[in-house]
């Protein structure tokens, strides 16, 4: 039986799933987050523990006992980039094809079923990308925090804030979620709350969470939370447009899939939909065909040069 590997390894965890050479999944495996490796010994140890957990425990579902097998081809993708894995995945795996890869290239093989769209993540930061009919992969976006990931939850939080900014300096317009955010924080002024905020105590993550009192604001008709929803709307149709044009003709079908919390904001989300059918009709928006692991499956497949329809997929991959 030749055996492939797909492996997803995220900031909150990880899943690897084990198919034979028809596409079937055999097995599954999951465990908490691999970490980043390239800053201390126990990253590198978290790692290595998590990646083979993860792959002896779909092993060991897939019947095939708890060692790690051989593998024609195996695809992981990783949060944070893959440049410092490959070299330690390569002394733990047996396997002929390897493709060490981003996050987000196995969520576009996932969403759009290995074909051809493209997906946008609107997470804690936010990127675009697509894979063309031609097969060519195209994107925008996805720079951090300094220099972008405009229309992500970090962004959101960071208007929110300079909006609260603006009210305490008197230049700006006091809104409910001016009020809100100095409630949900615990701090006095919004100036004090903006000083924490270039703290440790204030990790991007944290902020970015303060995204969830903008769209609840905005859904209670507060008008500068809806202001930024919607313009973080404009920004993510930006990338999405840059991807799109770089791929598909005017006259192609293109399917784009959200991925990512912010897309729960309705107003964001509605305001996005409506923007991006309305600049070409032949614009859908859909939710991703499956999930992340399954796209790192059948990239496995695809250096392989092995086309595949994958079944038996477990619930939390369709």
């Amino acid at each position: 039986m030749t055996l492939y590997l797909g492996v997803d390894g995220g900031q909150s965890s990880t899943t690897a799933l084990i198919a034979d050479e028809t596409g079937g999944v055999l097995g599954r495996g999951a465990d908490g987050p691999c970490n980043h490796v390239r800053s201390a010994e126990e990253g590198r140890e978290k790692f290595i523990r998590v990646i083979g957990g993860c792959v002896r425990a779909a092993a060991l579902e897939a019947g095939l006992g708890d060692e790690i097998p051989a593998f024609r081809a195996a695809c992981l993708g990783f949060s944070g980039g893959p440049e410092d894995k490959g070299a330690i995945l390569r002394e733990m795996l047996r396997v002929e094809e390897l493709l060490v890869t981003t996050d987000a290239a196995i969520a576009l093989a996932g969403a759009c079923g290995g074909g051809a769209g493209i997906i946008t993540i609107a997470g804690t930061g936010h990127i675009s990308m697509g894979r063309g009919r031609n097969g060519r992969v195209a994107r925008a976006g996805g720079w951090g925090y300094l220099f972008g990931d405009e229309g992500g939850g970090f962004w959101i939080a960071r208007e929110a804030v300079r909006a609260a900014m603006r009210v305490h300096e008197r230049w700006g317009v006091s809104t409910s979620l001016h009020g809100r955010l100095l409630q949900s924080t615990g701090f006095a002024d919004a100036n004090a709350m903006m000083h924490a905020m270039y703290t440790a105590e204030w990790p991007r993550k944290r902020l970015a969470a303060l995204s969830r009192l903008v769209d609840e604001e905005a859904e209670g008709g507060d008008a500068e939370a809806r202001d930024i929803l919607e313009r973080g709307a404009s920004e993510l149709i930006t990338i999405s447009a840059i991807v799109r044009g770089n791929l598909f003709a005017g006259n192609e079908a293109a399917r784009l899939s959200p991925i990512g919390s912010v897309w729960k904001c309705r107003i964001l989300r509605e305001s996005f939909v409506e923007r991006w059918t309305r600049a070409n009709p032949l614009n859908s928006f859909a939710p991703p065909a499956m999930g992340p692991a399954a796209g790192a499956l059948l990239e496995a497949f695809r250096i392989a040069g092995q086309a595949v329809t994958l079944h038996n997929l477990p619930e939390s991959e369709k």
